[in-house]
């Protein structure tokens, strides 16, 4: 894929890093300069990263961070709305579904280490991760709501995952949730003081790791197969873009 006016593809391949750790792989979002804001390139190193990680049996779980202190500020709508118009913009929402199916699809446990913040197009990060340690200060942000967009994605994952009224508290109002409230609404597993969320996450990842790899992925797979949309996130994900 051509990126435009920005740079050819190879430059965008350190935007997403792997790092071993064991049977533990982070994936890395690194753009800390622009608090990890998403473009399409960086959308389509992520969904190729996870579904590489997906099918190496050196990996029993994955620990989803960003770079910088923070995990995502959403759109980076400056390279967006750059001009010449970088050629990868009217493909961003099919890339982007795709990274998020290859999210639902990945059959390791997936740990989301909520620093600072998730925004907007951030959500998905922590909404479709497994488990989410989140800092005592970390929110997560959906306020397409007042900027008059929808969010198809975010609502797939909360609609999925948590229901209809945890939903409407996100989208609806547009309102940061902070940690404790994520750990009461079900959304983090964990909220630790901020200074302490990779070491909490990545202690996290590295217990699910060490479980037998068959174990894990066999009950991950049948909540998938049980749960509300994901048993299909094609068609799930399809569907939330295509809209009412």
């Amino acid at each position: 894929m051509s990126t435009g006016n920005t740079a050819p593809d190879t430059v965008w391949t350190d935007s997403v890093l792997v790092e071993r750790h064991g049977l533990r792989a982070d994936v890395v979002l690194n753009r800390p300069e622009r608090r990890n804001a998403l473009v399409a390139p960086m959308m389509a190193r992520l969904r190729d990263v996870l579904l590489d990680l997906s099918g190496d049996g050196s990996v029993n779980a994955i620990l989803l961070r960003g770079a910088g202190g923070a995990l995502c500020s959403g759109l980076d709508l400056k390279a967006i709305n750059a001009e010449p118009r970088p050629d990868w913009v009217p493909h961003m929402p099919r890339i982007w579904r795709e990274a998020n199916i290859a999210l639902a699809l990945c059959p390791k446990p997936v740990v989301c280490a909520l620093e600072k913040y998730a925004i907007n197009g951030g959500g998905p990060l922590a909404f479709g991760s497994d488990f989410v340690v989140a800092g005592e200060n970390a929110y997560i942000q959906v306020m397409e709501v007042k900027i008059g967009m929808t969010a198809p994605i975010n609502l797939a994952w909360l609609q999925a995952k948590y229901g209809e009224a945890v939903t409407q508290q996100f989208a609806l109002l547009g309102e940061p949730v902070r940690g404790p409230e994520l750990l009461r609404l079900g959304v983090a597993t964990q909220v630790v003081p901020d200074d302490q969320v990779l070491a909490s996450a990545a202690a996290l990842a590295g217990q699910l790791a060490a479980y037998p790899t068959a174990a894990a992925q066999n009950i991950k797979r049948s909540i998938r197969a049980l749960g509300r949309g994901l048993d299909d996130p094609k068609a799930w994900f399809a569907k939330a873009q295509a809209g009412p």
